[in-house]
């Protein structure tokens, strides 16, 4: 990565993500993805052995996310369309790394009970050293903290720094849970 795009969303989301231990030939689930902030430093980070799907209920977005990556010459991002449940149209435990940045909060799942549908689904299709990302945004970091624990992951380190939150770069941290056995 050269420096100047190390100063744009797409390059510090990258930084990021390599800071959190996403690896070459990882499956990586973009839950919530939109236009993709991460979906594409994701895909440039596991490469051509890994693959990245985005998972969104807006249609139009995705259309335009995935001719970003065939632009791009990104051939490893795959789309999966949802109607915004908790489902994952994923195998059971098929997936290294989960990002769920600004999506698990009470805007888009009101209902404690919703979130939790969305973890014991996230659960499912997780591998068991799979890495949960989240980035605590619209809810406070320690009740968003004890719902995902109680979902049977653990916090197993913070990343403090530079993260894009609606595609600005911002001062801000990144919660990283893995699967309780």
């Amino acid at each position: 990565m050269k420096e100047d795009e190390e100063e744009k969303p797409e390059g510090v989301a990258e930084k990021a993500l390599r800071k959190i231990g996403v690896k070459k030939g990882q499956r990586v689930l973009d839950f919530g993805c939109g236009s993709g902030n991460h979906t594409i430093p994701a895909a440039r980070v596991v490469g051509k052995g890994g693959r990245v799907y985005a998972l969104d209920k807006d249609k139009e977005v995705l259309d335009g996310l995935i001719q970003k990556a065939e632009s791009l010459g990104l051939k490893n991002v795959r789309r999966i369309d949802t109607s915004g449940d908790t489902e994952i149209g994923l195998d059971d435990e098929s997936v290294d790394v989960i990002l769920l940045y600004d999506v698990l909060h009470s805007y888009y799942f009101p209902q404690a009970d919703d979130r939790r549908k969305l973890l014991d689904e996230i659960y499912r299709v997780s591998k068991s050293d799979t890495l949960i990302s989240v980035c605590p945004t619209h809810m406070e970091t320690e009740k968003l903290k004890e719902e995902i624990e109680s979902a049977d992951f653990y916090l197993e380190s913070e990343y403090s720094g530079m993260v894009v939150v609606h595609g600005n770069i911002e001062e801000g941290q990144l919660l990283n849970f893995k699967k309780g056995e």
